[in-house]
């Protein structure tokens, strides 16, 4: 089992920065492909950024290519997302998620751990 913690999130104005943090306990991250989705109000939950379980493969969504950055630390079992340049269509609940696949994990369905999600809130 693996608990996920998120923090970071907040309000920001548009065209400033966030970073995500997510913390696990229970198990060691480096075991785990790592994802961050998000859900804005009245969408569904989609992926955001993913990378690999040794951290050398990433994928973004291409509504936040050469904005978002995520990032590993298997030695700290934290995984983080950079966020700049952010815009109203940011604003959503940002959720970091552990699947059992070794590669990139883009699928919802691929993830087995969760964490509560945060906030994250652009104003104009």
């Amino acid at each position: 089992q693996v608990q996920l913690v998120e923090s970071g999130g907040g309000l920001v104005q548009a065209g400033g920065s966030l970073r995500l943090s997510c913390a696990a306990s229970g198990r060691t991250l480096s075991r785990y492909a790592m994802g961050w989705f998000r859900q804005a109000p009245g969408k569904e939950r989609d992926v955001v950024a993913a990378i690999s379980q040794s951290g050398r493969n990433t994928y973004y969504t291409d509504s936040v290519k050469g904005r978002f950055t995520i990032s590993r630390d298997n030695a700290k079992n934290t995984v983080e997302l950079q966020m700049n340049s952010l815009n109203a269509e940011d604003t959503a609940v940002y959720y970091c998620a552990a699947s059992l696949r070794i590669a990139i994990a883009r699928a919802q369905s691929d993830y087995v751990y969760w964490g509560q999600g945060t906030q994250v809130t652009v104003s104009l």
